[in-house]
């Protein structure tokens, strides 16, 4: 019994490293939306699909530091911040909080698009709380053509801007995939 749990260990700690890489490598393949939006952040891509899949595959907590390593490798890699708050929030916490997609991880094949619903979910809320905090100071007085009075109303709508792109996108391919990878699923 303890080989089995040792080799289910090595098993996880190799796919949270495969999820990582993979993640990794798919953020160099991105569409930037920031410029547009004065030059801070934000960017269509696919860095949340291995992340997510990870963590539908070992839970919560697995996928929760999945995660938080990729965050922070992230930002090391060409992220961009105004203090170490703002490094924290849009790096470490928001892409932890993708792991809570590992919620649905135990409830079966057709919550699997949920659960990737639930991890972008937790990434936009950590994403718009950090806009109206710590970027409030940065809020222009007109975003997409709108006068902007609340950091409340600017973060949602900025935050949304790419967050919604990357949430469909992610739900979509994890729901095309769900069968095709459903062997993969399996933990041991």
């Amino acid at each position: 019994m303890a080989n089995s749990n040792k080799g289910s260990n090595t098993r996880m700690i190799t796919d949270g490293g495969i999820s990582i890489a993979a993640a990794i490598a798919l953020s160099f393949f991105k569409i930037p939306i920031g410029i547009s939006f004065g030059g801070f952040g934000g960017s269509i891509d696919l860095v949340m699909v291995p992340l997510v899949f990870y963590a539908l595959k070992w839970g919560t907590r697995s996928g929760v530091l999945a995660g938080l390593i990729f965050g922070t490798i992230k930002y090391f890699l060409g992220g961009s911040a105004i203090d170490l708050v703002s490094i924290v929030f849009d790096y470490s916490v928001a892409y932890a909080a993708v792991g809570f997609a590992g919620l649905m991880s135990k409830a079966g094949e057709k919550a699997r698009p949920f659960g990737a619903f639930i991890g972008c979910l937790g990434r936009f809320i950590i994403h718009f709380i950090s806009g109206f905090t710590v970027y409030a100071i940065w809020m222009p007085e007109e975003f997409l053509n709108m006068h902007m009075s609340s950091p409340f109303i600017y973060s949602a709508l900025y935050n949304g801007t790419y967050m919604l792109p990357n949430t469909i996108l992610c739900v979509l391919v994890i729901a095309l995939l769900n069968k095709p990878l459903s062997g993969l699923y399996k933990a041991k």
